[in-house]
């Protein structure tokens, strides 16, 4: 974290990247000086309502974080960025956007955690558009114009006021990762019976991992079973409400291919809710790391990389097989990624993370399977990338060619449902 004194101080000349948490209640005019230079700035958690009519000036800037700042409107000033690619105002009181706020090379804009009621049709101007990030607001619908964004591949609109998805939204040819729970339309279904485990039952030891929604640690129940636990934050992330992650969570029931769930944490002295699932054995890995500025809808895979072909085969139809059981119960996953999958080297994997799953009506089960079986295409061609092929199993590499590119269709009606691309993999024997 820089300072306004290092600023000031000429200290930080010629730097990419300025991140400023000063306490500001107004845009610091030095930050001008770095016009040459910048291309980050991130001006979160501060107290800030406006930017400058004339930030076109910072003409190399393409990342702008302004989050948890009492901005009440996403301002004109931005649209004039030309270099901007990447905007995001979470946690902040917006209500109203500038149809003059979107710059032409806009890729990624992130309103999560507003009060948001409708959105400006020239947002659907923006036709490089991959991510957009609506989260947390008070909308009911999305404005037609959308429908020209044939670029967007994630979309988060959970804890709104949706009661139906438009039907250009469904057919759109690169959307994959959607995100809806907490809407009147993602109905919850009745959880699995499972048992209530007291948090005096409980012995935490080790912090494993935290996320937006939640921070996951190593326990101890009973004195003797090794488990994790996570913990639920309770605020709005970029996928929506924890409450929805927790139902969903516990409304899949048992798979293999699923980490499994043994109950509700109950009698926190917070009131914290939180989940207790089985512990994962070391042995097991991250397949890869989130989507970086740049790739923006691509994870981020280790380097190098090399799987055999049978233990691609065998990751593939782990998390088809989980994507199958989790439409059977009228469950989206939203994020199936590679950073949400666990795998091991014998091939075996685990589909994890419903921090963007929601229930949905059965009439939508074809359209939303045909959404998530191009995450899936996606998985399989970074799969296919990250695999050491050879003559012999030439067969094996076709087939997953082939059932990508089905897959990745831009017509979503032409992709598969998880039924047939299960049955693909598990036919293949190579």
């Amino acid at each position: 974290m820089h300072t306004l004194a290092q600023l000031r101080s000429g200290a930080l000349a010629g730097t990419h990247r300025l991140d400023l948490q000063d306490g500001l209640t107004e845009f610091p005019p030095e930050i001008f000086s770095l016009a040459d230079s910048l291309e980050i700035l991130n001006l979160s958690g501060n107290r800030l309502h406006a930017l400058p009519e004339d930030l076109h000036r910072l003409h190399k800037l393409r990342i702008l974080f302004c989050s948890d700042n009492p901005f009440t409107h996403l301002p004109a000033c931005l649209g004039a960025c030309t270099s901007l690619t990447m905007i995001g105002f979470k946690a902040n009181q917006i209500t109203t956007l500038d149809p003059a706020a979107f710059p032409p090379n806009l890729r990624w804009l992130i309103l999560t955690d507003n009060q948001i009621t409708t959105l400006p049709d020239s947002l659907g101007a923006c036709t490089q558009l991959q991510k957009l990030m609506l989260s947390g607001n008070r909308l009911t619908h999305l404005p037609d114009s959308l429908a020209a964004c044939t670029r967007l591949e994630l979309l988060r609109i959970a804890a709104n006021h949706f009661t139906t998805l438009p039907d250009w939204l469904l057919n759109l040819p690169r959307l994959a990762w959607l995100a809806f729970a907490g809407n009147p339309l993602s109905t919850p279904a009745l959880p699995a019976s499972l048992i209530d485990i007291p948090w005096q039952a409980l012995e935490l030891q080790t912090l494993l991992g935290e996320g937006a929604s939640g921070s996951i640690h190593r326990a101890l129940w009973n004195q003797d079973q090794p488990v994790a636990v996570k913990l639920f934050k309770g605020a709005v992330t970029s996928d929506g409400l924890p409450a929805s992650e927790m139902q969903a969570s516990l409304a899949a029931g048992t798979h293999p291919n699923l980490i499994p769930v043994h109950g509700r944490l109950t009698l926190h002295p917070d009131q914290t809710e939180g989940l207790i699932l089985d512990l994962i054995d070391p042995a097991y890995q991250t397949l890869a790391l989130p989507p970086s500025f740049d790739s923006c809808t691509r994870d981020v895979y280790p380097t190098p990389l090399n799987l055999s072909p049978n233990t691609s085969l065998a990751i593939a139809r782990s998390i088809a097989s989980a994507a199958h059981h989790l439409h059977s119960h009228h469950i989206n996953h939203g994020d199936l990624y590679a950073h949400n999958v666990l795998w091991h080297t014998n091939g075996h994997a685990y589909l994890g993370d419903f921090g963007a799953a929601a229930f949905y009506p059965p009439k939508l089960s074809t359209s939303l399977q045909q959404i998530e079986a191009r995450a899936f295409g996606c998985l399989i061609e970074e799969l296919l990338t990250h695999t050491a092929w050879t003559p012999e199993t030439h067969s094996l590499q076709t087939t997953l060619q082939t059932l990508t590119t089905r897959c990745l269709t831009p017509a979503p009606c032409e992709r598969p449902l998880f039924e047939e691309i299960q049955t693909t993999l598990i036919r293949d024997q190579s």
